[in-house]
């Protein structure tokens, strides 16, 4: 299904743009010297094509006849190469033969094609010795380097010329895999793909690249079938699927992105819009106006409106990819129409809708997907996430299902280690608590700021848990470890144990204190729903306690705010 969706993708975009995408048998491949040639086969100039970013060099992307996969064994390229198919230079071994190699596959597709550019090729490969590489200009640093051909006086390049490129249609038409079958993607018998086309681009995997689909050992052979025979794709379809994905990964291309070891690409079923904000809202830019346009479009839809340019229906698909030594793994694979993803994306945003602790704090439109994996990951890096924890989180942002529990127990995690009850942290538990509650269709009780009516124990505690912390700041100031430093992991999960001890140094705090009657007011008014305190909250449970916590924290200092400003005023 992967395949056939990736494969409907590529022939979208050769219909939309022929540009967009190489036919088949040419693929985007890496040149840094192109090799003009006059008419009697003579290079007449070495050009160095390579672009230059920040002082380093990197070679120019064409658009060429496909590269041939090397597994083992000498294998020329056609029309380009590296030196030591093209010149006979390069360090190693057998690189003569590379050189010999590398002439008469070019004869042998060459020389019935009537074209100079080719004839002119088959000049400079019969009369060229390796021994001559020290002429070159720029020969020292040939050696490894892709080269190709140009004529000299002319545009193009060789492999550009019309003759040419059919010629090589044909040559990759005929000498394909002999194994014919029914083609898995397209349903037609074809010649059957053995091996299939490398995949560049995930994070983890080598520069060679890694494959989606491989079979390379003889526990893997299945009715004699050896390799890719095993999963029979047809080497146009193998070539289209391949080159589509290789097209999403390319880090020109906006979509893609990557959430700790996972690469993640999606694409809709005809160009869309969409797109481009589902990147935005995954990945947020630093673009203030971007940053506008995702907020306008979930405003929008929260309005009921229709975007522009939109067709709701459209398929949108998310895939996720992770490295597994030479081969790629599947990571998740997610199809839905644009309106759910929409829906999906709007309710994740308003189930984190949470109280800023401070004004500066980002939108919740504006928090990338990335970044909340950042907040719950150990020392903050996320490549300490959980693989599992990303996929299963990033699902039930796409299809609204409820949050994994193992989020839940991250956040918990990671606040009794560093005591952090943080802003995208809360907003996290809020947002846990809350679907949970309506996919088992409870009375949602968790809200967006305080609720001095929620019974809770828990959160009640937590908002206990918050006052004598300000009561404590108050009397004493900045304390060398606050009761936060040294309380609140056990009293966010066994209460019973510390919370009598707390209440009886808050008593010194209240007396030190000038708001010391209305703190007692407000603990009196806390605790005449607690009956008594319970010797075990569990999960869930801490996450209520924290956020009881996060928002009688935040009512406490944005009351000594307007207190403050009213003073300001007076004086």
């Amino acid at each position: 299904m992967i395949l056939q969706s990736l494969y409907n993708y590529y022939n979208q975009l050769r219909d939309s743009n022929q540009q967009l995408l190489p036919p088949y048998g040419f693929a985007k491949v890496k040149i840094h010297f192109v090799l003009v040639l006059n008419e009697n086969g003579e290079i007449v100039q070495v050009q160095d094509i390579r672009e230059q970013n920040k002082g380093k060099y990197y070679p120019k992307e064409l658009l060429a006849p496909e590269g041939v996969i090397r597994s083992s064994g000498i294998l020329p390229n056609f029309l380009w190469d590296n030196s030591g198919y093209v010149l006979g230079f390069a360090k190693g071994k057998r690189t003569l033969d590379k050189f010999d190699a590398f002439c008469d596959f070019h004869h042998e597709l060459g020389d019935n094609i009537e074209d100079n550019g080719i004839q002119t090729v088959l000049k400079f490969l019969d009369n060229w010795k390796p021994e001559n590489i020290s002429t070159l200009e720029y020969h020292e640093e040939l050696d490894g380097a892709n080269l190709t051909f140009r004529l000299d006086g002319e545009y193009e390049y060789v492999f550009e010329k019309g003759k040419v490129k059919e010629a090589w249609i044909r040559y990759k038409e005929l000498n394909v895999s002999d194994f014919i079958s029914c083609c898995l993607i397209t349903g037609e018998r074809r010649p059957i793909s053995k091996l299939h086309n490398p995949i560049k681009g995930v994070k983890g995997t080598s520069s060679s690249g890694g494959r989606l689909v491989s079979f390379n050992a003889d526990a893997f052979i299945s009715y004699k079938k050896e390799q890719s025979f095993n999963a029979p794709v047809s080497e146009r379809a193998m070539f289209a699927y391949t080159t589509a994905l290789n097209y999403l990964l390319h880090p020109a291309n906006k979509h893609n992105l990557k959430l700790g070891n996972t690469t993640v690409v999606y694409w809709t079923e005809k160009p869309s819009p969409v797109e481009d904000i589902f990147g935005l809202v995954f990945n947020p830019p630093e673009n203030e106006a971007l940053l506008k346009d995702v907020s306008l479009y979930f405003e929008a839809i929260k309005e009921g409106k229709k975007p522009e340019r939109i067709n709701a229906s459209d398929k949108f698909y998310i895939l996720g990819l992770s490295p597994n030594r030479s081969r790629i793994s599947v990571r998740f694979y997610y199809v839905d129409t644009i309106d759910a993803i929409n829906k999906n994306l709007l309710l994740h945003f308003t189930d984190m809708n949470i109280v800023k602790r401070f004004n500066d704090e980002p939108d919740i439109y504006s928090i990338g997907i990335w970044r909340i994996l950042k907040e719950i990951a150990p020392q903050r890096k996320i490549e300490n996430v959980s693989p599992l924890l990303e996929g299963a989180f990033l699902k039930s942002i796409i299809t609204g299902s409820r949050y994994p529990i193992s989020l839940l127990t991250a956040i918990i995690n990671r606040i009794r280690a560093d005591h952090a009850i943080s802003y995208l942290r809360t907003a996290l538990l809020k947002a846990y608590l809350v679907r949970k509650a309506r996919i088992n269709k409870e009375k949602t009780e968790v809200k967006m700021a305080l609720d001095n009516d929620l019974k809770n124990i828990a959160y009640r505690l937590g908002r206990l848990f918050a006052v004598l912390e300000k009561a404590q700041a108050d009397a004493i100031g900045n304390a060398n470890a606050t009761i936060t430093d040294r309380f609140y992991s056990t009293a966010s999960s066994s209460p019973r144990t510390v919370f009598p001890q707390l209440l009886r140094l808050a008593q010194h705090h209240f007396s030190k204190s000038k708001s010391g009657n209305w703190y007692s007011k407000l603990v009196e008014d806390i605790l005449l729903e607690v009956e008594e305190f319970p010797a075990y909250l569990n999960l869930e449970n801490q996450g209520l306690f924290a956020l009881g916590y996060y928002h009688q924290k935040k009512d406490l200092y944005t009351k000594k705010e307007k207190e403050e400003n009213q003073n300001v005023q007076r004086d």
